[in-house]
């Protein structure tokens, strides 16, 4: 239920936001808005296409209007990506100020580096702007990363989900990382926790949540349940999450793997899942095994939340995740043998680190408080729109600018 008054009473945010899916920094938009909502402000998204963020951001009281955004890539520096990026954004720049003179909205939220052009939109119509970075490409060059961070620049306000986000963007802007405030993701937790399973009958059950690509390491997931099995380990795997849209082939590639490593009967996918609290429910251990840097790890706070071990990667944002936790362990990317080795430990030591889960749980819902980040969120939008005459006061005199659809 919202306050009778609130400090976005009146005020418009219009979100920005480059996916209509719901993994991580989508939810974490998704909390961003009820942050919004909660404090009466009024929440209007920008969603680049139809997707399941669409009817989650409806039930939660916002306004949804579909509008061409280009999406910065590193594909977009190259010549060619380059070319189509300017097409994209031509369009798309006549379609978002159309939007932002109908909404008239007293402050812009821009979810991601990857739609800068809503910052340029925002700063062009004198509206202040808040850029939030979900993203830490540490391992691309100096020159690229610059570009990428560029239009943050002319943010007038930038928060980033990790310390190891700010370092990155410190490599490239060092000013800007300064004036950086890291704000942790809000991750709600299940209703009720139930403790992990007391007895490991029928072997360990291992969970991977994320997107199927080689990036989050899905394929050592399933070479270290073979190890498993070789030692003569008994484990089953459950891969909840769908392959990236254009990259089937690595799922394919992926159950021929299973196949060749006789494992069939021990690993099953159960697609995009949006609630995963059943999947962990049913788990002993999940595991996230990215290959490469992470800005964060939301599918690694979801796990501590659900009481369940995690093993995280030993990199990046992962290891600022996971860290500080009794049931989480570290191990070096890409090695199967290493993640295999901290699995079977973790059942070795079950009925210590079934515990240590439980307490995790109740450290995890503390630092990662929905209430918590949506008060933060309010706080840092209402003041950004604070020397702003509210919306409603405005949209009269904007009203000529008014269109009568809600696609743009």
């Amino acid at each position: 239920m919202h306050p009778a008054f609130g400090p976005l009473t009146g005020r418009t945010v219009l979100f920005a936001q480059p996916t209509a899916e719901l993994y991580g920094s989508d939810r974490v938009l998704l909390e961003s808005v009820e942050a919004v909502l909660n404090a009466d402000g009024r929440a209007v998204v920008a969603l680049p296409s139809r997707g399941p963020l669409e009817a989650a951001l409806v039930a939660a009281g916002a306004t949804v209007e579909i509008c061409e955004t280009p999406v910065l890539k590193k594909a977009s520096l190259r010549p060619r990506g380059f070319v189509s990026f300017l097409a994209a954004t031509a369009r798309g720049g006549r379609a978002g100020r159309r939007l932002i003179a109908r909404v008239a909205p007293d402050a812009v939220y821009v979810n991601t580096v990857t739609v800068p052009l809503w910052i340029a939109l925002a700063r062009l119509a004198r509206v202040p702007v808040l850029a939030h970075i979900h993203e830490a490409e540490g391992s691309v060059s100096r020159p690229i990363a610059m570009a990428l961070n560029l239009p943050l620049l002319f943010a007038t306000r930038v928060i980033a989900n990790s310390e190891y986000s700010v370092s990155v963007l410190r490599e490239s802007y060092p000013a800007l990382a300064r004036r950086t405030k890291v704000v942790y993701n809000g991750v709600p937790g299940p209703t009720a926790p139930r403790s992990a399973r007391e007895l490991l009958d029928g072997g360990l059950r291992i969970l991977f949540v994320g997107r199927l690509s080689t990036r989050k390491g899905a394929a050592v997931a399933v070479e270290a349940l073979g190890v498993l099995r070789a030692r003569g380990i008994d484990a089953t795997l459950d891969l909840v999450g769908a392959p990236v849209p254009g990259q089937e082939s690595y799922q394919s590639d992926l159950l021929t793997r299973v196949a060749d490593l006789g494992l069939a009967e021990r690993v099953t996918l159960h697609g995009f899942q949006n609630d995963v609290w059943p999947a962990l429910e049913q788990a002993d251990v999940a595991v996230v095994p990215s290959l490469y840097n992470e800005p964060f790890g939301n599918t690694a706070v979801e796990a501590l939340l659900a009481a369940r071990p995690v093993i995280v990667s030993d990199t990046s944002g992962l290891r600022e995740a996971a860290g500080g936790y009794l049931s989480s362990r570290r191990v070096t990317p890409g090695d199967a043998e290493a993640l295999a080795d901290a699995l079977a430990e973790l059942g070795t030591d079950w009925p210590k680190v079934r515990i240590d889960a439980a307490v995790d749980a109740f450290s995890a819902n503390e630092k990662h408080s929905p209430e918590l980040y949506r008060q933060t969120i309010a706080y840092l939008v209402s003041e950004l729109a604070a020397g702003l005459p509210t919306a409603r006061t405005t949209s009269t005199a904007r009203s000529h600018a008014r269109l009568t659809t809600n696609e743009v």
